[in-house]
């Protein structure tokens, strides 16, 4: 399976709860941290909500 590596770029300060919800179910906690997950229309959909601060690789 594809592999798409998420890292965030932008501070969650000023974000709704949800979007910060988001963030933390992928495991994004500080600025420049990356992870990698298997692409799936799960996590498609969770880097939908948060695409203003993020920066996505691989997919």
């Amino acid at each position: 399976m594809a592999q798409v590596t998420v890292k965030l770029v932008k501070s969650k300060i000023g974000c709704t709860p949800k979007q910060r919800a988001t963030l933390a179910a992928l495991g994004l906690r500080k600025i420049r941290q990356e992870k990698s997950f298997d692409d799936s229309p799960v996590v498609q959909g969770m880097i939908n909500k948060v695409k203003h601060l993020v920066e996505v690789v691989g997919s």
